[in-house]
């Protein structure tokens, strides 16, 4: 599956703000689910599912570590989102600077008529 294939996913999964604040502490290291919970303002239940979500869309993976399992972000799929969003930012700026040059371009000057 491409980036651009999963691009409305990923974006939907990180629309809720829980789950960017989750892959936003997840990109300083690796975390558990406890870990979460104790600085995020809802149940480890929460925290849980939360995390499902963003391992479905391949934004972050889990690894077994002693009893414990952390969470890690995904760079390579971060670095990809990343270029992607980026590609479609420069494709609008493309696109209004054209639009800026045709509205300052002098147009034809229509002739005057006399009635």
């Amino acid at each position: 599956m491409t980036v651009t294939a999963t691009l409305p996913v990923m974006c939907a999964a990180l629309g809720d703000p829980t789950r960017w604040e989750i892959l936003t502490r997840l990109g300083e290291g690796p975390k558990s689910a406890s870990t979460l919970a104790r600085v995020l303002p809802v149940s480890r239940q929460a925290i849980g599912k939360h995390l499902e979500v963003l391992r479905e869309v391949g934004l972050i993976e889990s690894e077994q570590r002693g009893r414990e399992v952390v969470y890690l972000a995904v760079g390579a799929r971060l670095g990809a989102l990343a270029r992607e969003l980026d590609r479609i930012g420069r494709s609008w700026e493309t696109r209004l600077l054209r639009l800026k040059e045709l509205a300052e371009r002098p147009g034809p000057v229509a002739p005057e008529t006399s009635e």
